[in-house]
């Protein structure tokens, strides 16, 4: 017999080489040289053919010279809306493998996706809100990189790491599955025989899969009738998704767009901006995309017209769901569930105290700021004057013909507001230890609670395993006055890869063991 007790949860992440790379305090630098002098022109031409056609140049990245790159413009409203203001700093996607499949960075990069940091006069938003999601759900490491053309200074851009092969490789196991790219393509026409949709909204309209080629992007050689049989489970059967979807990371990313005010997602009005990946445990697995709008910089939600500061300081935890929106149905039918319902709030608690309730992203904010700060002055081409960074912490500022709220000025007021919220007040179980034992070929997980109802394990075999939650039995009741005292149980099959989490789940709330599960989780250590 082995056993082990109150052991540490192992962290979910992505390589330490990619983290390496993205480090948020290395600015790293490209030098792009075409031999066309109307590059630009030429660059916005292939842009406006749609086919993502590109342009030859020769790059040097961080010393390192690469031959016959392919740049493209990329985007929409960041390409388009900074077109129209006859600014050049417009974002860019440069393929380091376009003629030459084996060269990529040493750490196996093969395409820069550089944003213009466009709406976001602070510069923070879309790198600081990747470094939060990365705590809680797999997403892209971000950092910044200077960018020159020619040999002239083009201007400090967010570089986000690509979701790509060597992103699903590394965060699920595989990459040879079924894989989308959820944001609509802009003019597209359906057919007259299609029923009416909402975007990438997983709204299910029917079996045809061309009635949704404008709003999914099938990135895998094949997938969608994987796809189309995901929609149709989330309308027919939400309560048992948990084969076909990963719902425990489609809560984590609900419960991230929710408390940072992220509406240009899925939330918000052009329900948009992720992947969809499904491994070879059938599910599919939500991934986040595109953060430079998030903290308030998008204020449509699709309920109604924009949102004020007030309305976004105060957006209600349920949005969508409290308005029995059927066009948001990943949300309403998730929250329908009970349990759901309350591992979601429980994510957002859990988001909240550890980036907002102690003011951690105030210090990164500034941290960040520092870093960038002479890269940003030195940027002639920035969209925004220098003295907005620091002003669109705390105070609204004019980015175009949009006012961007601060990042603190929207944060402040929304953690007071959820953290007094009477959502977030409700008893909470307690999970007062986790302890494993193994006897043979099998595994007894136990978690003495108080205050729960029923404990869950949630457990799976290695990362490209589907997590499968069990009720866990009684094994014992400990009453000492007010206090009670549940032990919970349950045995699985004991394996060297097996990764388990714990829900304690009461009467209103509940409690999760790791509390950033089920990307952090208890794995199994044998022992001697």
């Amino acid at each position: 017999m082995q056993r082990l007790l109150y052991f540490l949860p192992l962290l979910f992440v992505a390589s330490t080489l990619s983290a390496q790379y993205y480090a948020i305090d290395e600015i790293r630098e490209v030098r792009l040289t075409f031999k066309q002098n109307n590059w630009e022109e030429i660059l916005s031409t292939l842009k406006e053919r749609g086919k993502k056609e590109r342009l030859i140049a020769q790059a040097t990245l961080d010393g390192v010279a690469f031959d016959s790159v392919g740049v493209r413009y990329k985007g929409n409203s960041s390409y388009h809306n900074t077109q129209k203001s006859n600014d050049r700093k417009l974002p860019f996607n440069i393929k380091l493998t376009y003629t030459d499949k084996t060269q990529t960075t040493e750490e196996g990069f093969k395409t820069l996706k550089l944003s213009n940091i466009f709406r976001d006069p602070s510069f923070v938003r879309e790198a600081l809100s990747y470094e939060i999601a990365r705590k809680y759900m797999p997403a892209s490491q971000c950092n910044f990189m200077k960018l020159y053309i020619n040999d002239e200074y083009w201007g400090l851009y967010n570089s986000t790491q690509s979701v790509d092969g060597k992103f699903l490789k590394e965060n699920f196991g595989d990459n040879d599955g079924a894989f989308f790219k959820c944001d609509p393509e802009w003019g597209w026409k359906k057919k007259d025989s299609c029923p009416n949709t909402e975007y990438a909204s997983l709204l299910y309209i029917g079996a045809d899969s061309t009635c949704y080629e404008g709003f999914y992007e099938c990135k895998s050689d094949e997938g969608w009738g994987e796809l189309i049989k995901l929609m149709k489970a989330v309308k027919t059967m939400p309560n048992n998704l948990e084969e076909i979807l990963a719902v425990d990371e489609a809560l984590w990313m609900l419960a991230f767009n929710n408390i940072l005010v992220n509406l240009d997602s899925y939330t918000g009005r052009l329900s948009h901006n992720y992947y969809l990946y499904q491994n070879q445990s059938g599910q599919f697995h939500p991934i986040i995309w595109d953060l430079n709008l998030s903290f308030g910089g998008f204020r449509f939600s699709g309920l109604g017209t924009s949102m004020s500061n007030e309305e976004m300081q105060r957006m209600s935890s349920f949005i969508h769901y409290k308005q029995k929106n059927t066009k948001r149905p990943l949300i309403t039918n998730l929250l329908n569930n009970s349990l759901y319902r309350k591992v979601y709030i429980a994510h957002m608690k859990t988001m909240l105290e550890e980036n907002f309730v102690n003011e951690d992203y105030k210090k990164r904010i500034k941290e960040i700021q520092d870093s960038i700060e002479e890269s940003v002055k030195a940027d002639k081409k920035r969209l925004y004057p220098i003295e907005t960074l620091r002003a669109n912490v705390n105070s609204t500022q004019r980015a175009g013909n949009s006012n961007i709220i601060g990042v603190a000025e929207l944060m402040d007021a929304r953690t007071d507001y959820l953290k007094n919220h009477p959502l977030f007040k409700k008893p909470t179980p307690t999970i007062i230890n986790v302890s494993h034992e193994i006897v043979d070929e099998e595994v007894t997980v136990s978690a003495t609670t108080e205050n729960a109802e029923q404990g869950w394990l949630v457990y799976r075999y290695g990362k490209q395993d589907a997590f499968k939650r069990i009720k866990m039995e009684k094994g014992g009741v400990y009453q000492d006055g007010d206090k009670k005292e549940i032990i919970w149980q349950m045995t699985v099959n004991k394996t060297d890869d097996l990764q388990y989490y714990i829900i304690a789940e009461g009467a209103k709330a509940a409690t999760l063991s790791p509390a950033r599960a089920s990307f952090e989780f208890h794995d199994l250590k044998t022992e001697s």
